[in-house]
């Protein structure tokens, strides 16, 4: 399957028009073969190397890489990246549909802040999205916004990734993480769908998402598997700040067995240190509820001081390298940490912490008494 996949970068690499049409003819095409073979390197390394919580310098090595290919400007519409891309969640997609989990939870990570958690006994959906139709270019002279209709994911493959999870949580009302497609394709099946009240709002799905209350520590439950289960979960209420404040509900969730886990959308308190009231209610959850896994945006500012307020026993990064940004504001795995005044190295100095990509997945079984 891997020598398929690796041709077949090639041969598209090959094909003829311009991509950016800023560069020359040649140059637009040499981008175009380098990402081929750059990520032909990156899905070897990536098949052999699986995540880990003590990360192989080898695999380092990989994100590193794949960071160059995705900070080409115009890689969402290389197709060497879009069959990457593709064919990387095609895999996952396979898998969360043959699999399951004896012990513990396995986390899929799709694209950007999207992931897919399952138990024994649930599978549970945060912010996923198909990934952007359309990205911002800093041209020369003016930000741009280009097409790029081949990058998103299908709506098919959308449905049978919905197929598979009981509910679908949605942090934030942003289109890097409420996507309509996903969103229709659990309420078509029956499956809630859990949002703030802004999200979707001018859609046909808004009269149909289910709002829960965002109190800080209360938990609340979620009728799932046709009323089977009722799903004991918390929305604390969040928000995006940078001096908009977008309602964003960071959940967590605690299974039938008792495994806890948290996704925190695009959860931030900037600028600093004006928006702080969050941290009242950050800072105590440990006090509050025992967490195994948090899901976080690897780019919350003092994201240290985020994670010792859930203290959990697995920290799980997302939202590095969203195409749908400007280059510069795709956040690599290298960071850019003292650029864009970040700690997540703190983190992981002081946190067991696991770094994947696009399709990837870990097994996790937690220890039962807390850290």
């Amino acid at each position: 399957m891997l020598f398929h996949f690796l041709v077949s970068l090639f041969i598209v690499a090959a094909s003829g028009d311009p991509i950016n049409e800023s560069l020359g003819p040649g140059d637009d095409n040499f981008i175009s073969r380098q990402s081929a073979a750059l990520l032909v390197e990156v899905a070897g390394t990536l098949d052999k190397v699986r995540p880990a919580i003590l990360e192989p310098r080898e695999r380092a090595l990989a994100l590193r890489l794949l960071d160059a290919v995705l900070h080409d400007t115009h890689a969402p519409n290389r197709e060497a990246v879009q069959h990457f891309y593709h064919a990387r969640i095609e895999a996952a997609v396979k898998q969360i549909e043959e699999s399951r989990v004896a012990e513990g939870m396995r986390i899929w990570k799709l694209y950007n802040h999207g992931f897919v958690v399952r138990t024994p006994s649930i599978t549970i959906a945060f912010d996923l999205y198909r990934g952007p139709a359309k990205f911002r270019w800093d041209g020369p002279d003016e930000r741009k916004v280009v097409d790029s209709p081949g990058f998103p994911l299908s709506d098919a493959l959308a449905q049978r990734i919905a197929a598979q999870c009981d509910a679908l949580f949605i942090s934030h009302e942003h289109r890097d993480h409420a996507d309509p497609v996903f969103a229709e394709a659990f309420l078509k099946l029956g499956k809630p769908v859990v949002a703030p009240e802004s999200v979707l709002q001018d859609t046909p799905q808004h009269a149909r998402i289910t709002h829960m209350k965002r109190e800080a520590h209360t938990v609340q439950t979620l009728p799932i598997q046709g009323g089977k289960i009722n799903l004991q979960v918390v929305i604390y209420p969040g928000q995006q700040y940078q001096g908009k404040g977008v309602p964003n509900n960071v959940t967590l969730v605690i299974s039938p067995e008792g495994y806890t886990f948290a996704h925190n959308g695009d959860q931030i308190n900037d600028p600093y240190p004006e928006y702080q009231e969050d941290f009242k209610w950050i800072d105590a959850v440990k006090n509050h509820h025992r967490v195994d896994v948090l899901m976080t945006n690897c780019w919350s500012n003092d994201l240290l001081r985020m994670v010792r307020g859930f203290n959990p026993q697995l920290v799980v990064p997302g939202h590095e390298n969203e195409l749908g940004h400007q280059m510069n504001d795709r956040v690599p795995f290298w960071g850019d940490e003292e650029y864009l005044q970040l700690n997540l190295s703190e983190v992981k100095a002081e946190f067991p912490t696991l770094r994947m990509t696009w399709g990837e997945s870990f097994h996790f079984v937690p220890k039962r008494e807390a850290r």
